[in-house]
């Protein structure tokens, strides 16, 4: 019995890793390893995560990395009417309409970016996958009723539901992160309660309902962590949506009261009135806001790729 399961055991190996889940010769791996060693051979996971790390690294060390002051309006006497000093010797990227250093408050500027994307977003997540265990874990009338509510919140545009709490909220940083948190809340609660179903139904779960197992144990046990690798990889994917939204509403003029405070969005609507003068206040916080949105939007693609069994070569 012993050599038939041997047997058994190294043709399952052998139909693994001709399907490319592991290398020749190894035996079986978790999910989590599997998925990891596709990401490292892939190219687009590897420029995502490059950007990503980068922006974080610059983000959390935001204070040493800058070369000057973002606030200090160092070139401010030179600054006359359809004239803005541009990159000189100290300042690579030049300064702007009042003698700040582009490149000090571009990287200061990083840390309002990715505080505002983390918060909302772990904010977001946290109240929809609540909501979504909710409805997934009792089924029945709770799950009709919830999901008619997250219905009605995904039918209305999410920039729109955004601009409108920050207005009723008032302009703050703390109005601005729960505004873009709403906007995430439907899209998890709904990830993970179909998640959540379709675990419900396997057959472990089946299982210990026959061997007499409680709910909860069995929901908060295995349905429930069987179920959060689409809501990991949705939240690689909100970050960079709440990045933009971020940014959006800053340009609208409903972010951070703080003007002088350095944020990329805020700074984009600044640079709008001297398009004419020196465009590229405007072109250095856009690609700023495009190149890391583009790094989590990579990663996430990448991670839901190499996590989801269809995709797997």
């Amino acid at each position: 019995m012993t050599a038939i399961g041997d047997v058994k055991r190294r043709r399952i190996d052998e139909l693994a890793a001709r399907a490319g889940q592991v290398p020749e010769g190894e035996g079986g791996v978790s999910l989590t390893r599997s998925a990891f060693r596709r990401l490292r051979r892939d190219p687009v996971a590897i420029a995502g995560a490059v950007i990503v790390v980068v922006f974080l690294l610059v983000a959390a060390f935001a204070p040493w990395l800058a070369p000057r002051d973002p606030l200090a309006q160092t070139l401010l006497s030179e600054i006359r009417p359809g004239y803005i000093p541009g990159s000189r010797e100290g300042f690579p990227l030049g300064v702007d309409n009042l003698g700040r250093d582009v490149l000090s408050r571009l990287i200061v500027g990083s840390r309002q970016s990715l505080l505002i994307g983390v918060v909302s977003t772990l904010l977001g997540a946290v109240v929809g996958m609540a909501i979504g265990v909710l409805a997934g874990a009792l089924g029945g009338w709770v799950d009709s009723v919830v999901m008619r509510f997250v219905d009605i919140l995904l039918s209305i545009p999410g920039l729109l539901m955004a601009i409108s709490i920050s207005v009723l909220l008032g302009q703050n940083q703390y109005s601005l992160v729960i505004a873009i948190a709403v906007t995430q809340v439907p899209v998890f609660a709904r990830l993970l309660r179909g998640s959540m179903l379709s675990q419900r139904n396997s057959d472990y779960a089946l299982a210990a309902r026959a061997l007499g197992v409680r709910r909860g144990r069995i929901v908060f046990g295995h349905v429930l962590p069987n179920s959060l690798s689409p809501v990991i990889v949705q939240a690689t994917l909100s970050l960079a949506t709440a990045i933009i939204e971020a940014a959006a509403l800053s340009f609208l003029g409903l972010g951070d009261p703080d003007l002088g405070r350095p944020e990329w969005g805020a700074m984009l609507a600044n640079a709008q009135q001297f398009l004419g003068v020196r465009p590229e206040l405007a072109i250095y916080p856009a690609l700023c806001i495009i190149v890391v949105a583009l790094g989590f939007t990579l990663l996430g693609e990448s991670l839901r790729e190499a996590l989801d069994p269809k995709f797997r070569r």
